[in-house]
């Protein structure tokens, strides 16, 4: 399979790159129509293309100009709805639970039991003690974030007593809050704290049960995009069908998230000449930039990526992966980019700040606002975030192996589906996951945050 009329290589059906013509050493690998490294040898026609003989075109921080290119989205006249709850401050979620956000990860296996008993969702993690400086503001943003998700109808925040997170701390940076839908407990100053959580928990049940699903124009959805564990026809099937996903929700009005910065790396200029406008692109500048100033101060290289299990499926260097990741956030206009914790205020695409490793990005996403995360991979993985999180496979091997873990086949577009249907399937489902249908992730029980972290603990 040649992809684009402009590669000198092709795809074959292990998923491997395999030269179109003779490439001499020192001379770009071109694939998706762009370069993703240079040979490092002369490679025969017909030879394998991969990291014995490809080495990567990439370096450190570079100058950009802002060359726009006309991206809008016709506005659909279509109607959508989903079933959603709509809460008391005009926010709405596609889920009512009861969340249990720890202030430090002292109070693990308290906010453990406490979901075992009463069903409520409990998130573990390491942190709220012992930072500084911006990982300690880092993680608190993220809580807060995790506090105000409308996904959650109730949230009992449970902190020990001592910890650098307190909850005096947590109240400050939350501002104002409903005290009927978010609960305090201070683990330290109860003689009985399961007891107590239980029976808070059980205040914060009977508020939730007050909201009941209504019908919700999808111009409200907003959705995380993700993928993880790829292979090489990550860029083929999965990730284009989320990108064309992408165009139809936000040509309905509604807003995607994409993340994953390192992994825009060499592929940046797709994004870049989207911005909506030179203010947008000089935050696009900063994004990816500062990024690679990330890796620079940790003495790292910047394109130390893709994984082993990557590379295995046929992904040779960060650029490959890098434009085949971007293709989830289609063709829309880029409106806006927020940092970590930020949220979405802006229907249409956004750019997130955040790593490619999976557990922090959905973290991201989340915390963002993501009502539900659309989760491309190649080769499976079973994590999912806090909030409903879609899984598509990349290939059919992979959809019937692991079915208890995959939503969704992207790989009849590789047989001859066309795009436009094979959208209209995924948006059904998307529609259907807002509206109350359980994914494999919530099935399986299986919801999970990880934060970023860059500096020192004490």
């Amino acid at each position: 399979m040649q992809i684009h009329p402009k590669d000198n290589v092709e795809v074959r059906e292990n998923g491997h790159k395999y030269a179109l013509c003779k490439i001499k050493s020192g001379e770009n690998i071109i694939k998706y129509g762009f370069p993703i490294g240079h040979a490092i040898c002369d490679i025969e026609k017909g030879e394998h293309v991969h990291t014995h003989n490809v080495k990567t075109n990439l370096e450190g921080t570079l100058e950009y100009t802002y060359s726009p290119v006309a991206c809008e989205l016709q506005r659909s006249d279509r109607h959508i709805t989903f079933e959603g709850y709509v809460r008391e401050n005009g926010d709405v979620g596609v889920r009512n639970d009861i969340w249990i956000v720890n202030t430090v990860g002292c109070v693990n296996k308290t906010a453990q039991r406490l979901s075992e008993i009463t069903g409520a969702k409990y998130f573990s993690h390491p942190y709220g003690c012992s930072q500084l400086g911006d990982d300690h503001l880092t993680t608190q943003k993220i809580l807060c974030a995790m506090v105000n998700h409308p996904n959650a109808g109730g949230v009992l925040v449970l902190g020990l007593g001592c910890e650098n997170n307190n909850i005096k701390e947590m109240k400050r940076a939350l501002g104002e809050y409903n005290p009927n839908r978010v609960k305090f407990l201070n683990c330290q100053d109860e003689e009985d704290e399961i007891a107590k959580g239980v029976s808070l928990i059980e205040e914060l049940k009977a508020y939730a049960d007050s909201f009941k699903r209504e019908k919700i124009d999808i111009s409200r959805l907003r959705v995380g995009l993700k993928c993880g564990g790829s292979d090489a026809y990550s860029g083929i099937s999965a990730n284009p069908l989320v990108g064309s996903l992408c165009d139809t929700l936000v040509s309905l009005g509604g807003s995607c998230v994409l993340t994953e910065v390192p992994e825009m790396f060499g592929a940046e200029h797709l994004l870049m000449e989207r911005c909506q406008s030179k203010e947008i692109f000089d935050k696009t500048v900063s994004l990816i930039n500062n990024f690679k100033d990330y890796f620079s101060r940790h003495n790292q290289v910047i394109y130390e990526n893709p994984s082993p299990g990557n590379k295995d499926g046929g992904i040779t260097t960060l650029e490959e992966k890098s434009l085949g990741c971007v293709q989830k956030g289609g063709h829309a206009p880029v409106v806006d980019v927020l940092d970590i914790g930020e949220p979405l205020t802006k229907n249409g695409l956004s750019l997130l700040n955040g790593p490619g490793n999976d557990m922090v990005a959905v973290t991201s996403l989340m915390a963002s606002g993501a009502h539900l995360i659309l989760f491309t991979t190649g080769r499976g993985t079973p994590l999912g975030a806090p909030v409903p999180t879609i899984k598509i496979s990349t290939n059919s091997a992979l959809a019937r192996k692991k079915s208890s873990w995959i939503d969704f086949d992207a790989s009849p577009v590789l047989d001859g589906v066309a795009m436009r249907d094979l959208t209209e399937e995924l948006l059904t489902l998307v529609v259907e996951v807002a509206s109350g249908k359980s994914t494999k992730n919530e099935e399986n029980g299986y919801s999970e945050i990880a934060i970023f972290k860059e500096g020192v603990t004490l």
